[in-house]
């Protein structure tokens, strides 16, 4: 898990935020083929698990809330998976984190953000179903040590928004290989910081090319961003 490069070219890991969700809606398997499409290496999304426990690719903890949406207006964890499956998303039904992970490519790395507590076992499962190569990740830091108390194996990582005095700590608490860091509260400092814990910095959510650019000359090691075609395009030409 240790951040080493042997070479003084440096290769930006570009990560579709949800997809690509200025072009298809957010958190549906349309917006990630469509990443992808556009020269992303991975995506973000977010996950809940339903009533009777399958694990689905949602934001928010209740359905219909953003334009778009069609179908009941439903809370995740207290409906069951089959009256979930009324509720349209961009014209598609939501989809499972195990359909999901079948429908991107095998070169793929997929950042399970846990959006809820007690779904850990879950989750992990669906990841070991899905076969694809994962990481998970929370603002909740309890779930990221959780899911590493239980899949020695999975890299997890810490969202953030602030900028802790000791900005190691968090992911020594949580036994964290990636820091998830609003670009706001990213400098230098904090990336070499990181880096000498043999740790990582992804940056959320960056859709300006200056920010961008600034951010890869600091040796950010991922970047996600609304616009990931923006992005691949911009890291190419820097690399």
């Amino acid at each position: 898990m240790a951040y080493a490069s042997n070479s003084h070219r440096h290769h930006v890991e570009i990560i579709g935020h949800r997809g690509s969700p200025r072009v298809y809606k957010e958190n549906t398997i349309a917006a990630f083929a469509e990443a992808f499409r556009e020269g992303a290496v991975a995506v973000e999304l977010d996950v809940h698990a339903s009533r009777d426990g399958v694990v689905v690719v949602h934001h928010d903890a209740v359905t219909n809330a953003r334009p778009g949406d069609r179908g009941p207006a439903l809370a995740l964890a207290e409906s069951t998976f089959s009256a979930l499956r009324e509720v349209l998303v961009g014209g598609e039904p939501i989809p499972t984190l195990v359909e999901t992970l079948a429908a991107v490519p095998e070169s793929a790395t997929v950042y399970v953000e846990v959006k809820a507590r007690g779904i850990e076992e879950a989750v992990i499962e669906a990841i070991r179903a899905g076969a694809r190569t994962c990481a998970v990740h929370s603002f909740d830091h309890r779930v990221a040590r959780r899911v590493r108390e239980l899949a020695t194996d999975l890299p997890v990582g810490v969202l953030q928004t602030s900028y802790p005095v000791d900005p190691v700590r968090p992911l020594r608490d949580a036994g964290a290989r990636d820091l998830w860091q609003h670009w706001e509260m990213i400098d230098e400092e904090l990336i070499r910081r990181v880096h000498a814990e043999g740790c990582r910095v992804i940056a959320w959510t960056v859709n300006h090319e200056s920010v961008a650019e600034r951010l890869i000359g600091w040796r950010v090691d991922g970047i996600c961003s609304d616009t990931p075609g923006v992005m691949r395009r911009l890291a190419d030409s820097i690399a």
